[in-house]
Protein backbone atom coordinates (compact mmCIF):
# COMPACT_ATOMS: atom_id res chain seq x y z
CA UNK A 1 0.00 0.00 0.00
CA UNK A 2 1.76 3.27 -0.95
CA UNK A 3 1.35 5.94 1.50
CA UNK A 4 -0.06 9.42 1.25
CA UNK A 5 3.64 10.98 1.84
CA UNK A 6 4.68 8.50 -1.44
CA UNK A 7 1.72 9.53 -3.28
CA UNK A 8 2.77 13.33 -2.69
CA UNK A 9 6.47 12.67 -4.05
CA UNK A 10 5.06 10.77 -7.31
CA UNK A 11 2.61 13.80 -7.58
CA UNK A 12 5.08 16.79 -7.62
CA UNK A 13 8.12 15.05 -9.31
CA UNK A 14 7.38 11.85 -11.30
CA UNK A 15 7.25 14.84 -14.42
CA UNK A 16 10.07 16.20 -13.96
CA UNK A 17 12.82 16.16 -16.29
CA UNK A 18 15.88 15.74 -15.67
CA UNK A 19 18.93 17.94 -16.64
CA UNK A 20 20.22 16.75 -20.29
CA UNK A 21 21.16 18.44 -22.94
CA UNK A 22 21.31 18.17 -27.04
CA UNK A 23 25.16 18.25 -26.58
CA UNK A 24 24.94 15.35 -24.34
CA UNK A 25 22.63 13.33 -26.46
CA UNK A 26 24.52 14.12 -29.48
CA UNK A 27 27.80 12.91 -27.69
CA UNK A 28 25.95 9.83 -26.64
CA UNK A 29 25.25 9.21 -29.84
CA UNK A 30 28.71 9.26 -31.15
CA UNK A 31 29.71 6.24 -28.73
CA UNK A 32 27.43 3.47 -30.54
CA UNK A 33 28.24 5.74 -34.24
CA UNK A 34 31.58 4.07 -33.35
CA UNK A 35 30.75 0.85 -32.29
CA UNK A 36 28.29 0.49 -35.06
CA UNK A 37 30.99 1.36 -37.61
CA UNK A 38 32.90 -2.04 -36.43
CA UNK A 39 29.71 -4.41 -35.86
CA UNK A 40 28.05 -3.58 -39.25
CA UNK A 41 31.30 -4.43 -41.14
CA UNK A 42 32.16 -7.63 -38.89
CA UNK A 43 28.32 -8.78 -38.95
CA UNK A 44 28.16 -8.00 -42.70
CA UNK A 45 31.39 -8.28 -44.71
CA UNK A 46 33.39 -10.36 -42.55
CA UNK A 47 31.93 -13.83 -43.29
CA UNK A 48 32.58 -12.72 -46.98
CA UNK A 49 36.25 -12.00 -46.49
CA UNK A 50 37.39 -14.39 -44.65
CA UNK A 51 35.71 -16.94 -47.52
CA UNK A 52 36.33 -14.92 -50.07
CA UNK A 53 39.48 -13.18 -49.31
CA UNK A 54 41.59 -14.16 -46.31
CA UNK A 55 40.74 -18.28 -48.05
CA UNK A 56 39.03 -19.91 -45.40
CA UNK A 57 36.22 -22.99 -45.99
CA UNK A 58 32.79 -22.28 -45.52
CA UNK A 59 32.91 -24.98 -42.67
CA UNK A 60 35.69 -23.18 -40.75
CA UNK A 61 34.35 -19.70 -41.40
CA UNK A 62 30.84 -21.04 -39.64
CA UNK A 63 32.71 -22.76 -36.83
CA UNK A 64 35.39 -19.72 -36.40
CA UNK A 65 32.25 -17.16 -36.05
CA UNK A 66 30.19 -19.37 -34.06
CA UNK A 67 33.01 -19.83 -31.28
CA UNK A 68 34.29 -16.71 -31.18
CA UNK A 69 31.18 -15.06 -30.82
CA UNK A 70 29.33 -17.43 -28.16
CA UNK A 71 33.03 -16.16 -26.27
CA UNK A 72 31.99 -12.86 -26.62
CA UNK A 73 28.63 -13.30 -25.52
CA UNK A 74 29.47 -15.09 -22.72
CA UNK A 75 32.30 -12.68 -22.04
CA UNK A 76 29.84 -9.74 -21.47
CA UNK A 77 27.80 -10.47 -18.16
CA UNK A 78 31.33 -10.75 -16.74
CA UNK A 79 32.55 -7.52 -17.97
CA UNK A 80 28.97 -5.97 -16.67
CA UNK A 81 30.29 -7.37 -13.61
CA UNK A 82 33.45 -5.24 -13.36
CA UNK A 83 32.03 -2.21 -14.82
CA UNK A 84 29.56 -2.24 -12.02
CA UNK A 85 32.05 -2.56 -9.48
CA UNK A 86 34.95 0.08 -11.17
CA UNK A 87 35.03 3.32 -9.16
CA UNK A 88 36.17 6.34 -10.30
CA UNK A 89 35.98 10.16 -10.06
CA UNK A 90 34.55 10.24 -13.41
CA UNK A 91 32.02 7.53 -13.22
CA UNK A 92 31.56 3.70 -13.41
CA UNK A 93 31.09 3.28 -16.54
CA UNK A 94 32.38 6.36 -18.49
CA UNK A 95 35.73 5.99 -18.17
CA UNK A 96 36.10 2.59 -20.67
CA UNK A 97 35.65 4.72 -23.61
CA UNK A 98 38.86 6.22 -22.85
CA UNK A 99 40.99 3.52 -21.51
CA UNK A 100 40.15 1.03 -24.71
CA UNK A 101 39.68 3.41 -27.93
CA UNK A 102 42.57 3.12 -29.07
CA UNK A 103 42.81 -1.15 -28.39
CA UNK A 104 39.41 -0.93 -29.97
CA UNK A 105 40.50 0.32 -33.49
CA UNK A 106 43.75 -1.71 -33.56
CA UNK A 107 42.52 -5.22 -33.51
CA UNK A 108 39.78 -4.13 -35.75
CA UNK A 109 43.11 -3.72 -38.23
CA UNK A 110 44.30 -6.90 -37.11
CA UNK A 111 41.07 -8.97 -37.96
CA UNK A 112 41.41 -7.42 -41.66
CA UNK A 113 45.12 -8.23 -41.61
CA UNK A 114 45.88 -11.33 -43.75
CA UNK A 115 49.06 -13.33 -43.13
CA UNK A 116 51.80 -14.70 -45.24
CA UNK A 117 51.04 -18.22 -43.47
CA UNK A 118 49.58 -21.46 -44.72
CA UNK A 119 46.41 -22.70 -44.17
CA UNK A 120 46.86 -23.67 -40.73
CA UNK A 121 48.73 -20.58 -39.70
CA UNK A 122 45.81 -18.43 -40.77
CA UNK A 123 42.92 -20.69 -38.97
CA UNK A 124 44.93 -20.16 -35.91
CA UNK A 125 45.55 -16.32 -36.91
CA UNK A 126 42.19 -15.85 -37.11
CA UNK A 127 40.69 -16.96 -34.09
CA UNK A 128 43.40 -15.48 -32.32
CA UNK A 129 42.82 -11.91 -33.86
CA UNK A 130 38.76 -12.06 -33.98
CA UNK A 131 38.47 -13.47 -30.03
CA UNK A 132 40.75 -10.38 -29.05
CA UNK A 133 39.32 -7.78 -31.19
CA UNK A 134 35.51 -9.24 -29.66
CA UNK A 135 37.15 -9.02 -26.02
CA UNK A 136 38.07 -5.69 -26.43
CA UNK A 137 34.71 -4.78 -28.06
CA UNK A 138 32.62 -5.90 -24.98
CA UNK A 139 35.61 -3.75 -22.78
CA UNK A 140 34.15 -0.70 -24.46
CA UNK A 141 30.66 -1.69 -25.13
CA UNK A 142 28.96 -3.40 -22.42
CA UNK A 143 30.11 -0.10 -19.94
CA UNK A 144 28.99 2.52 -22.41
CA UNK A 145 25.66 0.63 -22.69
CA UNK A 146 25.34 0.66 -19.31
CA UNK A 147 25.84 4.35 -18.92
CA UNK A 148 22.25 4.88 -20.14
CA UNK A 149 20.86 3.70 -16.78
CA UNK A 150 22.86 6.20 -14.76
CA UNK A 151 22.64 9.11 -17.40
CA UNK A 152 18.72 10.09 -16.45
CA UNK A 153 16.54 8.23 -14.18
CA UNK A 154 13.42 9.28 -16.64
CA UNK A 155 12.26 6.35 -18.79
CA UNK A 156 11.01 8.96 -21.51
CA UNK A 157 14.09 10.44 -21.36
CA UNK A 158 16.06 7.39 -21.32
CA UNK A 159 14.45 6.71 -24.43
CA UNK A 160 15.46 9.26 -26.38
CA UNK A 161 18.85 8.90 -25.50
CA UNK A 162 18.62 5.34 -26.87
CA UNK A 163 16.79 7.15 -29.92
CA UNK A 164 20.02 9.64 -30.56
CA UNK A 165 21.91 6.78 -30.33
CA UNK A 166 20.64 4.51 -32.65
CA UNK A 167 20.41 7.86 -35.03
CA UNK A 168 23.87 7.63 -34.83
CA UNK A 169 24.68 4.09 -34.85
CA UNK A 170 22.78 3.91 -38.00
CA UNK A 171 24.80 7.24 -39.27
CA UNK A 172 28.10 5.59 -38.89
CA UNK A 173 26.66 2.23 -40.11
CA UNK A 174 25.70 4.28 -43.10
CA UNK A 175 28.98 5.46 -43.96
CA UNK A 176 31.01 2.33 -42.84
CA UNK A 177 28.88 -0.15 -45.44
CA UNK A 178 28.78 2.51 -48.28
CA UNK A 179 32.15 3.33 -48.40
CA UNK A 180 33.41 -0.19 -47.41
CA UNK A 181 33.64 -1.39 -50.82
CA UNK A 182 34.65 1.79 -52.86
CA UNK A 183 37.18 2.21 -50.86
CA UNK A 184 38.28 -1.36 -50.80
CA UNK A 185 38.36 -0.68 -54.82
CA UNK A 186 40.35 2.43 -54.66
CA UNK A 187 43.55 0.69 -52.49
CA UNK A 188 43.22 -2.47 -54.27
CA UNK A 189 44.00 -0.13 -57.79
CA UNK A 190 46.90 1.27 -55.80
CA UNK A 191 48.30 -2.02 -54.05
CA UNK A 192 47.39 -4.65 -56.54
CA UNK A 193 46.57 -6.83 -53.50
CA UNK A 194 42.72 -7.39 -52.17
CA UNK A 195 43.68 -8.74 -49.10
CA UNK A 196 46.08 -5.59 -48.55
CA UNK A 197 42.84 -3.37 -49.77
CA UNK A 198 40.52 -4.57 -46.72
CA UNK A 199 43.11 -3.75 -44.11
CA UNK A 200 43.95 -0.60 -45.56
CA UNK A 201 40.11 0.24 -45.79
CA UNK A 202 40.03 -0.74 -42.09
CA UNK A 203 42.74 1.43 -41.06
CA UNK A 204 40.46 4.38 -42.47
CA UNK A 205 37.24 3.33 -40.53
CA UNK A 206 40.00 2.30 -37.03
CA UNK A 207 40.52 5.97 -36.77
CA UNK A 208 37.15 7.35 -37.40
CA UNK A 209 36.11 5.54 -34.44
CA UNK A 210 39.25 6.62 -31.97
CA UNK A 211 37.94 10.20 -32.51
CA UNK A 212 34.29 9.36 -32.02
CA UNK A 213 34.48 7.64 -28.66
CA UNK A 214 36.94 10.31 -27.60
CA UNK A 215 34.12 12.53 -28.26
CA UNK A 216 31.90 10.75 -26.28
CA UNK A 217 33.64 10.53 -23.83
CA UNK A 218 34.13 13.98 -22.94
CA UNK A 219 30.61 15.32 -24.21
CA UNK A 220 28.68 12.66 -21.62
CA UNK A 221 27.79 12.49 -17.84
CA UNK A 222 27.21 10.11 -15.01
CA UNK A 223 24.33 11.63 -12.94
CA UNK A 224 22.84 8.56 -10.91
CA UNK A 225 25.75 7.08 -8.29
CA UNK A 226 24.02 3.42 -8.01
CA UNK A 227 25.67 1.03 -5.75
CA UNK A 228 26.17 -2.90 -5.84
CA UNK A 229 25.64 -4.37 -2.60
CA UNK A 230 25.98 -7.88 -3.01
CA UNK A 231 28.46 -10.24 -4.14
CA UNK A 232 28.82 -11.39 -7.68
CA UNK A 233 26.86 -14.94 -6.96
CA UNK A 234 24.13 -13.51 -5.58
CA UNK A 235 23.98 -10.81 -8.77
CA UNK A 236 24.01 -13.79 -10.54
CA UNK A 237 21.46 -15.47 -8.74
CA UNK A 238 18.86 -12.24 -8.66
CA UNK A 239 19.59 -12.17 -12.52
CA UNK A 240 18.77 -15.14 -13.41
CA UNK A 241 15.48 -15.17 -11.46
CA UNK A 242 14.36 -11.88 -13.49
CA UNK A 243 11.72 -13.34 -16.03
CA UNK A 244 11.18 -10.00 -17.67
CA UNK A 245 15.20 -9.93 -18.52
CA UNK A 246 14.79 -13.30 -19.94
CA UNK A 247 11.75 -12.48 -22.33
CA UNK A 248 13.53 -9.62 -23.44
CA UNK A 249 16.95 -11.43 -24.02
CA UNK A 250 14.46 -14.13 -26.15
CA UNK A 251 13.38 -10.92 -27.81
CA UNK A 252 16.14 -9.56 -28.65
CA UNK A 253 18.27 -12.62 -30.19
CA UNK A 254 15.56 -13.15 -32.49
CA UNK A 255 15.66 -9.33 -33.45
CA UNK A 256 19.38 -9.73 -33.88
CA UNK A 257 18.91 -12.50 -35.78
CA UNK A 258 16.55 -10.97 -38.24
CA UNK A 259 19.30 -8.52 -38.79
CA UNK A 260 22.57 -10.62 -38.97
CA UNK A 261 21.12 -12.90 -41.38
CA UNK A 262 19.79 -10.62 -43.75
CA UNK A 263 22.79 -8.40 -43.64
CA UNK A 264 25.75 -10.97 -43.90
CA UNK A 265 23.62 -12.63 -46.98
CA UNK A 266 23.48 -9.42 -49.00
CA UNK A 267 27.00 -9.75 -50.16
CA UNK A 268 26.88 -13.18 -51.84
CA UNK A 269 23.21 -12.11 -52.73
CA UNK A 270 24.24 -9.54 -54.80
CA UNK A 271 27.69 -11.29 -56.49
CA UNK A 272 25.73 -14.49 -57.26
CA UNK A 273 22.02 -13.42 -57.88
CA UNK A 274 21.89 -9.86 -59.04
CA UNK A 275 25.48 -9.70 -60.40
CA UNK A 276 28.23 -7.55 -60.08
CA UNK A 277 27.56 -4.34 -62.80
CA UNK A 278 23.56 -3.82 -62.11
CA UNK A 279 22.60 -0.07 -62.72
CA UNK A 280 19.39 1.48 -61.34
CA UNK A 281 18.46 4.11 -64.54
CA UNK A 282 17.37 7.57 -63.51
CA UNK A 283 16.70 8.96 -66.61
CA UNK A 284 19.74 9.94 -67.74
CA UNK A 285 21.28 9.33 -64.66
CA UNK A 286 22.48 5.61 -63.65
CA UNK A 287 23.22 4.44 -60.40
CA UNK A 288 25.35 1.38 -59.76
CA UNK A 289 23.40 -0.93 -57.39
CA UNK A 290 25.45 -2.88 -55.58
CA UNK A 291 25.31 -4.53 -52.28
CA UNK A 292 27.37 -1.30 -50.12
CA UNK A 293 24.41 0.76 -51.62
CA UNK A 294 21.65 -1.46 -50.53
CA UNK A 295 23.10 -1.39 -46.87
CA UNK A 296 23.63 2.34 -46.80
CA UNK A 297 20.40 2.68 -47.86
CA UNK A 298 19.05 0.61 -44.85
CA UNK A 299 20.82 2.15 -42.44
CA UNK A 300 19.57 5.56 -43.60
CA UNK A 301 15.82 3.84 -43.44
CA UNK A 302 17.18 2.78 -39.66
CA UNK A 303 17.90 6.41 -38.98
CA UNK A 304 14.11 7.26 -39.72
CA UNK A 305 12.79 4.42 -38.12
CA UNK A 306 14.93 5.47 -35.30
CA UNK A 307 12.96 9.14 -35.51
CA UNK A 308 9.70 7.60 -35.15
CA UNK A 309 10.21 5.60 -31.83
CA UNK A 310 9.57 7.77 -29.30
CA UNK A 311 6.38 9.31 -30.45
CA UNK A 312 5.11 5.84 -31.28
CA UNK A 313 6.32 4.12 -27.59
CA UNK A 314 4.93 6.82 -25.97
CA UNK A 315 1.45 6.44 -27.63
CA UNK A 316 1.08 2.65 -27.08
CA UNK A 317 3.88 1.48 -25.00
CA UNK A 318 7.18 -0.19 -25.61
CA UNK A 319 6.14 -3.79 -25.60
CA UNK A 320 3.00 -2.92 -27.87
CA UNK A 321 5.15 -1.38 -30.56
CA UNK A 322 7.88 -3.84 -30.90
CA UNK A 323 5.15 -6.77 -30.88
CA UNK A 324 3.10 -5.19 -34.01
CA UNK A 325 6.70 -3.93 -35.85
CA UNK A 326 8.01 -7.51 -35.93
CA UNK A 327 4.82 -8.74 -37.03
CA UNK A 328 5.09 -6.49 -40.08
CA UNK A 329 8.82 -7.36 -40.38
CA UNK A 330 8.18 -11.05 -40.89
CA UNK A 331 5.42 -10.01 -43.54
CA UNK A 332 7.54 -7.75 -45.22
CA UNK A 333 10.45 -10.42 -45.26
CA UNK A 334 8.41 -12.96 -46.50
CA UNK A 335 7.83 -10.99 -49.78
CA UNK A 336 11.41 -10.65 -50.60
CA UNK A 337 11.15 -14.34 -51.88
CA UNK A 338 9.39 -13.57 -54.37
CA UNK A 339 10.93 -10.34 -56.43
CA UNK A 340 12.80 -11.55 -59.54
CA UNK A 341 16.09 -10.76 -60.74
CA UNK A 342 14.93 -7.80 -63.01
CA UNK A 343 15.07 -3.95 -63.47
CA UNK A 344 11.82 -3.67 -61.63
CA UNK A 345 12.67 -6.43 -59.44
CA UNK A 346 15.76 -4.46 -58.12
CA UNK A 347 13.40 -1.38 -57.37
CA UNK A 348 10.85 -3.44 -55.45
CA UNK A 349 14.04 -4.92 -53.50
CA UNK A 350 15.12 -1.20 -52.80
CA UNK A 351 12.12 -0.21 -51.67
CA UNK A 352 11.59 -3.62 -49.14
CA UNK A 353 14.62 -2.69 -47.72
CA UNK A 354 14.08 0.53 -46.97
CA UNK A 355 10.57 -0.49 -45.42
CA UNK A 356 12.39 -3.14 -43.35
CA UNK A 357 14.78 -0.88 -42.29
CA UNK A 358 12.54 1.88 -41.20
CA UNK A 359 11.16 -1.51 -38.79
CA UNK A 360 14.10 -2.48 -37.68
CA UNK A 361 15.20 1.33 -37.23
CA UNK A 362 12.18 1.72 -34.53
CA UNK A 363 13.00 -1.78 -32.68
CA UNK A 364 16.47 -0.85 -32.49
CA UNK A 365 16.47 2.42 -29.65
CA UNK A 366 13.33 0.47 -27.93
CA UNK A 367 15.49 -2.59 -26.86
CA UNK A 368 18.38 -0.67 -25.37
CA UNK A 369 15.32 1.42 -23.88
CA UNK A 370 13.76 -1.63 -22.43
CA UNK A 371 16.58 -2.91 -21.12
CA UNK A 372 16.77 0.20 -18.83
CA UNK A 373 13.58 -0.34 -17.52
CA UNK A 374 14.58 -4.29 -16.72
CA UNK A 375 17.38 -2.80 -15.12
CA UNK A 376 15.01 -0.07 -12.58
CA UNK A 377 12.69 -3.64 -12.17
CA UNK A 378 15.89 -5.36 -10.97
CA UNK A 379 16.67 -2.63 -8.73
CA UNK A 380 13.46 -1.93 -7.05
CA UNK A 381 12.70 -5.90 -6.88
CA UNK A 382 16.45 -6.84 -5.38
CA UNK A 383 17.44 -3.40 -3.64
CA UNK A 384 20.78 -3.56 -5.37
CA UNK A 385 22.13 -1.90 -8.61
CA UNK A 386 23.17 -4.14 -11.18
CA UNK A 387 22.84 -1.89 -14.05
CA UNK A 388 26.51 -3.26 -16.04
CA UNK A 389 24.84 -6.95 -15.63
CA UNK A 390 21.81 -6.37 -16.81
CA UNK A 391 22.93 -4.19 -20.12
CA UNK A 392 25.71 -6.63 -20.34
CA UNK A 393 22.92 -9.29 -21.03
CA UNK A 394 22.11 -7.01 -24.15
CA UNK A 395 25.21 -7.24 -25.60
CA UNK A 396 25.22 -10.94 -25.22
CA UNK A 397 22.07 -11.41 -27.01
CA UNK A 398 23.32 -9.25 -29.83
CA UNK A 399 26.38 -11.06 -30.00
CA UNK A 400 24.63 -14.52 -29.96
CA UNK A 401 22.31 -13.69 -32.41
CA UNK A 402 25.19 -12.23 -34.53
CA UNK A 403 26.89 -15.71 -33.70
CA UNK A 404 23.91 -18.11 -34.87
CA UNK A 405 22.80 -15.74 -37.78
CA UNK A 406 26.69 -15.75 -39.28
CA UNK A 407 27.34 -19.72 -38.80
CA UNK A 408 23.81 -20.68 -39.44
CA UNK A 409 24.27 -18.84 -42.93
CA UNK A 410 27.60 -20.65 -43.61
CA UNK A 411 26.06 -23.91 -42.57
CA UNK A 412 23.09 -23.48 -45.28
CA UNK A 413 24.92 -22.00 -48.12
CA UNK A 414 26.97 -25.16 -47.55
CA UNK A 415 23.80 -26.97 -47.54
CA UNK A 416 22.33 -25.59 -51.03
CA UNK A 417 25.80 -26.29 -52.84
CA UNK A 418 27.25 -22.62 -52.92
CA UNK A 419 30.89 -22.81 -54.18
CA UNK A 420 33.32 -20.41 -52.97
CA UNK A 421 35.65 -20.69 -56.18
CA UNK A 422 35.76 -17.60 -57.77
CA UNK A 423 33.76 -17.38 -61.39
CA UNK A 424 31.63 -20.25 -60.60
CA UNK A 425 28.30 -20.04 -61.89
CA UNK A 426 25.73 -21.10 -58.79
CA UNK A 427 23.89 -24.09 -58.95
CA UNK A 428 19.85 -22.87 -59.20
CA UNK A 429 19.67 -25.15 -55.51
CA UNK A 430 22.50 -22.45 -54.24
CA UNK A 431 20.66 -19.26 -55.90
CA UNK A 432 16.85 -21.02 -53.87
CA UNK A 433 19.28 -21.06 -50.61
CA UNK A 434 20.13 -17.18 -51.19
CA UNK A 435 16.43 -16.08 -51.71
CA UNK A 436 15.75 -18.09 -48.41
CA UNK A 437 18.22 -16.87 -46.47
CA UNK A 438 17.35 -12.74 -47.64
CA UNK A 439 13.34 -14.21 -46.89
CA UNK A 440 11.77 -16.44 -45.13
CA UNK A 441 14.64 -17.42 -42.44
CA UNK A 442 14.81 -13.91 -41.04
CA UNK A 443 10.76 -13.79 -41.28
CA UNK A 444 10.51 -16.90 -39.02
CA UNK A 445 12.77 -15.52 -36.64
CA UNK A 446 11.01 -12.11 -36.52
CA UNK A 447 7.39 -14.42 -35.51
CA UNK A 448 9.07 -16.08 -33.04
CA UNK A 449 10.16 -12.42 -31.63
CA UNK A 450 6.61 -11.65 -31.64
CA UNK A 451 5.72 -15.02 -29.51
CA UNK A 452 8.29 -14.31 -26.51
CA UNK A 453 7.77 -10.58 -26.46
CA UNK A 454 3.66 -11.18 -25.97
CA UNK A 455 4.78 -12.77 -22.51
CA UNK A 456 6.83 -9.87 -21.46
CA UNK A 457 5.38 -7.90 -18.08
CA UNK A 458 6.41 -4.57 -18.39
CA UNK A 459 3.74 -2.69 -19.89
CA UNK A 460 3.96 1.09 -19.87
CA UNK A 461 1.84 1.57 -16.50
CA UNK A 462 4.22 -1.03 -14.75
CA UNK A 463 7.14 0.69 -15.79
CA UNK A 464 6.00 4.26 -14.74
CA UNK A 465 4.84 2.89 -11.28
CA UNK A 466 8.26 1.33 -11.03
CA UNK A 467 10.06 4.30 -11.92
CA UNK A 468 8.29 6.12 -9.37
CA UNK A 469 8.53 4.05 -6.19
CA UNK A 470 12.58 3.83 -6.87
CA UNK A 471 13.08 7.28 -7.45
CA UNK A 472 10.96 7.98 -4.06
CA UNK A 473 13.62 4.76 -2.33
CA UNK A 474 16.52 6.91 -3.73
CA UNK A 475 15.38 10.08 -2.25
CA UNK A 476 14.65 8.27 1.47
CA UNK A 477 11.34 6.56 1.22
CA UNK A 478 10.80 3.56 1.68
CA UNK A 479 9.04 1.14 -0.70
CA UNK A 480 9.29 -1.86 -2.57
CA UNK A 481 8.16 -3.84 -5.52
Amino acid sequence: MVDKQYNSYITTNYNKRPLSTFREKIGYGFGDMASSMFWKIFSYYLPFFYSNVYGLSLADTALLLLITRIWDAVSDPMMGIIADRTHSRHGKYRPYLLWVAVPFAVCGVLVFTTPDAGPQGKLIYAYVTYMLMMTIYTAINVPYSAMLGVMTPDPDTKTIFSSYRMFFAYGGSFIALLSWERLCSLFEKATWSVSDSWQQTMMVIALVTIILFLLCYQMTRERIRNTSTVSVLKDLKLLITNSPWWLLIGAALCSNLFNTVRGATAAYYFKDFIGDNVYLHLGDFSLLFYAGLFLGIGEVANMVGVTFTVSISRAIGKKATYLYTMMGLAVLSSLFFFIPATPIGYWLMLLLQIVISIGTGIISPLVWSMYADVSEYAELRDGTASTGLIFSSSSMAQKFGSAFGGSLLMWLLASFGYSTVDGTVQTPEAILGLKTLMSWVPALTALLAVAVIYFYPLTRDKVKEINGRLVARRNGHKTSL
